[in-house]
């Protein structure tokens, strides 16, 4: 089985995933990586060239390729991978789904000076923030295991999240 993080941007998927991957001997996919290759742009060029659009359709056709592999591996999704059902049920087909979450303050000010993130071009990021985090609540507890990563560091993360699946 494959182990999914998902969760909401700055939450520490990538960072914890790759050390995951790492601490079990698995090969690491970072979804955003994958459609930035596979277009030949950086996420935010995507966004200002092609639209939210064609990047969620990239994205799914991406979650569908890794889902249907054998080999296990550790797969961080990108913040809206979860806004298409279909998404979650292909990576539910081969995979465990991990939610990382964080308060809307840790996570404004893990990302409040990256300029990568096309969704928070907004006069106040806090409050866009609050605004995404309620509109996907739902669909963000749609998991097998949830980790806070609150005040901790992608190593204390990892720790919880390999206590609790094994």
């Amino acid at each position: 089985m494959n182990l999914v993080l998902t969760g909401f941007m700055g939450v520490g998927k990538s960072i914890s995933g790759k050390l995951l991957s790492k601490k079990l001997h698995r090969v690491f996919f970072d979804t955003d990586v994958l459609i930035e290759k596979k277009i030949g742009l950086s996420i935010r060029m995507i966004f200002k060239k092609f639209g939210e659009k064609e990047f969620r359709q990239t994205e799914s056709e991406i979650i569908r390729t890794l889902s249907q592999q054998e080999h296990r591996s550790v797969i961080s999704c990108g913040g809206g991978v979860v806004l298409n059902s279909s998404n979650i049920k292909f990576l539910r087909n081969n995979g465990i789904i991990i939610n990382l979450y964080a308060s809307p303050e840790a996570i404004y000010d893990r990302i409040k000076s990256d300029s990568t993130r096309p969704l928070l071009k907004h006069k106040n990021p806090l409050d866009e923030i609050k605004r995404l985090l309620e509109l996907r609540k739902e669909i963000y507890s749609n998991y097998d295991y949830a980790f806070n990563t609150d005040g901790l560091t992608p190593s204390q993360v990892v720790s919880n999240i390999l206590n609790s699946i094994r």
